[in-house]
């Protein structure tokens, strides 16, 4: 296929890319606008390592045609969600329980917690379980668990 131009909003900014309609967002970001942060996983929409936020909302990038986005959708990567609000409570939680062991997975795991803490800003345990998605080849799911709690703490003014 030909490539085509695609002017798409990416962490606040109008960005034009070229590429064939079916290819997958994640690597509109990679290749064209040169935002590594956003990780290929399984390629298949199923670990969560490509996760970024349309419009707010979480969504497996790997999967996701640049034909089907429209330049008026708002999307955030992991680059966009730090510069944005380098003391977001997600990115600073996560720093302080240090939950990353490989990493790999942790941009997709920090936007869809903090999509997941916007739509439900005081989750009670089981809520935060039963939420997370997204594979961690590490296990550090514990780790997750605490941040994303530490995270609804500090976001409500309640650092413990």
């Amino acid at each position: 296929m030909s490539k085509q131009s695609y002017t798409l909003t990416i962490n606040g900014h109008a960005q034009e890319l070229r590429a064939a309609p079916d290819t997958p967002l994640l690597w509109a970001l990679r290749d064209g606008a040169k935002l590594t942060g956003t990780k290929y996983g399984c390629g298949a929409g199923l670990c969560g390592a490509c996760t970024v936020l349309v419009d707010g909302t979480p969504a497996r990038s790997c999967t996701l045609p640049i034909e089907t986005l429209e330049a008026s959708q708002s999307i955030t990567t992991i680059e966009g969600l730090a510069e944005a609000d380098p003391d977001h409570p997600v990115l600073k939680a996560w720093s302080a329980v240090d939950v990353p062991q490989c990493g790999y997975c942790q941009s997709g795991q920090i936007l869809a917690a903090a999509a997941f803490l916007k739509d439900n800003p005081t989750p009670t345990k089981d809520e935060i379980w039963d939420a997370m998605a997204n594979i961690c080849r590490c296990g550090t799911y514990n780790e997750i668990a605490e941040a994303i709690a530490l995270a609804a703490d500090l976001a409500q003014g309640d650092a413990r």
